[in-house]
């Protein structure tokens, strides 16, 4: 009998730096993959968004179709199913008599909900191994607890710098073509999600494909090929267009993109290209979407609760007139409003916006900020989990800001449009 392993992917679809597959291919003489569009996923939350907006169930589409034929490159087959995991894996474990389950470690509720049911749904002797694999420095690497994780980034940037140093990645090689198993299953269309085609807003800075294949691409374009990386602390403040950023949060968000491939790639740049401020900012950066992992691992559930982690309370609303000002972009503020019009119409909106319009939100409007994440959660194509919740609970002043700050939005908007010209690009009601 042919020993069998299946990979379980959920928000690490890639097959570079993939220690889930690495393993998987390492131990076994056969390897099969399996991906589920979990139903939950589009359904409506407590707040009346559906979880999982278009954008990003396109994106994801995008991502899954692409990570199929990846795998079918080193002959592993992967199944998708659009259906809930623990219905769909123990048909797959009994027909392939698989012994182990591979998967990326999850640790928030919903997943590790989904997590217990599955293997509350297969048969007692199958092993699960799950691998922290989303992050730049490895969980066991860090110098301290997540008990002892700090509050303030800063502290914990310097302390990794000093102490950590980022791991090499992993590779996984080809599974003997003898033992490719034959598929039929299909990624689900758009319509079969839920929703109706639509066509890209021609004015979107963000107008690329999901898929690790177009991550790389995008990579090589940044870095490479024009060397944008070497102007992106200066420009990375912009609003119109793809280039003034990176843009390569969607794919880190779905796994589609290691960090640690970014990593290894920006050093490879720093000594063939240049080193200077702007690459480091990059690796800045992504430390920051570390520690918001680490605050999730330390605090749980409480970044979910309207008290977030500091446990304070606030006069927080729950207006729905107000909510949908702040939606349709019909606030008194027109740079949260061409701001709100690009999420609506792209599924995305720059860094800068995203914390603007969240402080508007929860200090100006004070409504309660979970409202708002769950919108960003449907809207964004590179919605994380941890960087959501914890970037809301931050601006709402419930979180990790120290100095617990209000942006001035009009300051905002002459310092950072300053000719009007993103304002005027969305607010035009000529093109709606």
């Amino acid at each position: 009998m042919v020993k069998t392993g299946l990979v379980w992917f959920r928000n690490d679809l890639r097959i570079h730096d993939q220690i889930s597959l690495m393993k998987a291919v390492k131990n076994n003489e056969s390897v099969i993959a399996l991906y589920c569009f979990d139903p939950r996923h589009f359904q409506n939350d407590c707040f009346g968004f559906k979880k999982t907006g278009k954008y990003r169930a396109q994106f994801l589409r995008e991502t899954v179709n692409n990570l199929q034929e990846e795998l079918r490159k080193l002959h592993i087959t992967l199944f998708v199913h659009f259906e809930k995991p623990e219905l769909i894996i123990p048909k797959y474990t009994e027909l392939y008599k698989v012994t182990t389950i591979y998967l990326q470690k999850e640790w928030t509720s919903e997943e590790m909900t989904v997590f217990e049911n599955v293997k509350q749904s297969v048969a007692s002797e199958i092993c699960f191994e799950e691998s922290f694999d989303q992050f730049l420095y490895h969980p066991d690497d860090i110098p301290m607890s997540f008990d002892a994780i700090p509050h303030v980034y800063t502290v914990f940037r310097k302390k990794c710098e000093k102490y950590v140093s980022v791991r090499s990645m992993s590779t996984s090689s080809q599974m003997p073509k003898k033992n490719y198993v034959s598929n039929t299953t299909k990624v689900p269309t758009l319509q079969e999600l839920g929703f109706n085609e639509f066509t890209l807003d021609t004015r979107t800075a963000f107008p690329f494909k999901g898929g690790e294949t177009h991550g790389l691409e995008r990579i090589q374009t940044y870095f490479w090929d024009t060397k944008k990386l070497s102007y992106y602390k200066k420009t990375r403040n912009g609003l119109i267009g793809k280039e003034y950023s990176s843009k390569l949060s969607a794919w880190l968000a779905n796994g589609s993109l290691s960090p640690r491939k970014i990593y290894h790639e920006v050093q490879k740049y720093e000594s063939k290209i240049a080193k200077n401020e702007s690459t480091y900012w990059l690796i800045f950066e992504l430390i920051w979407r570390d520690f918001f992992k680490y605050i999730s691992l330390k605090h749980g559930n409480d970044i979910f609760k309207l008290e977030g982690i500091l446990h304070k309370n606030y006069n927080w609303e729950q207006n729905t007139k107000k909510i949908n000002q702040w939606i349709h972009g019909e606030t008194s503020e027109p740079f949260v409003n061409a701001n709100m019009l690009e999420l609506k119409h792209t599924g995305w909106m720059s860094n800068r916006g995203r914390q603007n319009v969240a402080s508007y939100f929860a200090k100006n409007m004070e409504l309660d900020w979970r409202i708002g994440a769950a919108y960003f959660e449907s809207l964004l194509m590179d919605y994380d989990v941890h960087s959501n919740y914890g970037n809301w609970m931050y601006i709402s002043g419930v979180g990790n800001d120290p100095r617990n700050r209000k942006f001035n939005i009009k300051l905002q908007a002459e310092r950072y449009d300053t000719n009007h010209k993103f304002q005027n690009l969305w607010l035009q009601t000529s093109l709606f």
